[in-house]
């Protein structure tokens, strides 16, 4: 495998970060671990400093393992407070009642299943590559993602989101 320079790996990372980030998210349902995630996995690729030939496959693989071994490890307590000490400099614009309901949804879901439907639906992969990506068979890639879009329903209400009434 070829050696990836500064330059080439700056360049990447400043075209992909967005799109990198919004995986991430998916993932997570949580703007600052997406950010997170995103930074651990970039630092290990530079690290490495081996260019693959799919770049975007290559280091979405990371976001992934990042975001499962997060699960792993032990958990640092968060603790809420009354003020927020940092102050954003753009007034940020609410999510929409919809998308702030998904996100909720999502949250619910293990963290494989959010992965994988991240992946199935969010990044449009096919199910041989989420497998390949996850180091599951596809059939598991299928069940987790039926599992998921299952239990995703039964918390839905219907009438809600599709006009009709019960």
């Amino acid at each position: 495998m070829a050696r990836w320079t500064d330059p080439e790996f700056d360049a990447y990372v400043g075209s992909r970060m967005g799109a990198l980030v919004r995986f991430a998210y998916a993932l997570t349902g949580d703007l600052g671990h997406a950010e997170d995630l995103v930074q651990t996995a970039l630092m290990k690729v530079y690290r490495r400093r081996v260019r693959p030939d799919d770049p975007e496959r290559y280091v979405r693989r990371a976001i992934v393992n990042a975001n499962l071994s997060r699960f792993r490890r032990r958990r640092v307590p968060e603790s809420l407070v009354g003020v927020v000490p940092d102050a954003p400099t753009a007034a940020a614009e609410p999510p929409g009642e919809q998308a702030a309901a998904l996100h909720r949804l999502l949250a619910g879901l293990s963290p494989r299943q959010r992965a994988v439907l991240a992946l199935r639906y969010g990044a449009d992969l096919p199910e041989a590559e989420i497998a390949e990506l996850l180091g599951v068979s596809i059939g598991t890639v299928k069940s987790t993602a039926s599992r998921g879009l299952a239990r995703l329903r039964a918390e839905l209400d219907p009438s809600r989101y599709e006009g009709s009434t019960p």
